[in-house]
């Protein structure tokens, strides 16, 4: 009966408000059932180049890559709980005790494109409230056509604390793990800090890095 009802007001929504699924584009709803069901989390632990585990609950492939690539860079932040739900998945496995969990940061100039911070919006859907601890110090060039070391090097201090961390445990939190990168500076920008990274989590990692 639950589903039923559901479907019900799915469909008086898609009258008042005409969507397509952020996952395959068939209309009426922002994810449809099918798509829903690829984005169901499958928590993995992946170890990044310098060693540190990250735990990841998607690949970043097929509907996970579009209904993500839809939230970030299409304004799709209607499907933006479901993303959550999936995230959540990771960082209950990453979570520790007295540990906080901080968002790895956007920079200013894609913040005010978007709108918003996707990694943040991310963590408060999964039921976190990300500590903002971390900025960007620096605007970077795009990272799409860099490999391993060169999105390194682009992303060196690239990131700082807004103060001193000591005493503070955090877990790490990005969108999409393609090398490790994002999570690297991260981690260097907290311990610059005094402050200490006791977990990693992700939304989605991209088999380029992984394979399976």
């Amino acid at each position: 009966m639950a589903i039923s009802i559901r479907g019900i007001l799915l469909d008086a929504l898609a009258v008042l408000s005409p969507v397509d699924c952020a996952g395959c584009g068939s209309p009426d709803r922002a994810l449809c059932e099918r798509c829903r069901v690829q984005l169901q989390p499958a928590v993995t632990p992946r170890t990044l180049p310098d060693g540190s585990m990250v735990f990841t609950a998607l690949r970043y492939e097929g509907v996970a890559r579009t209904a993500l690539l839809a939230f970030k860079e299409g304004g799709r932040t209607d499907i933006a709980r479901t993303l959550g739900t999936s995230l959540s998945a990771a960082l209950e496995r990453a979570a520790e005790p007295q540990a906080e969990f901080v968002a790895v940061p956007s920079g200013r100039s894609a913040r005010r494109r978007r709108g918003y911070d996707p990694v943040a919006v991310l963590c408060r859907k999964a039921g976190v409230t990300p500590s903002s601890v971390l900025r960007m110090t620096r605007s970077t060039p795009s990272q799409k056509t860099l490999g391993a070391a060169g999105r390194a090097h682009n992303l060196h201090e690239s990131m700082s604390a807004r103060g001193a961390l000591h005493g503070r445990r955090f877990i790490l939190v990005d969108d999409v793990v393609t090398t490790g990168a994002s999570l690297t500076e991260a981690a260097r920008a907290v311990h610059a800090a005094g402050g200490e990274v006791v977990g990693r989590a992700a939304l989605a990692f991209t088999p380029r890095l992984f394979g399976n």
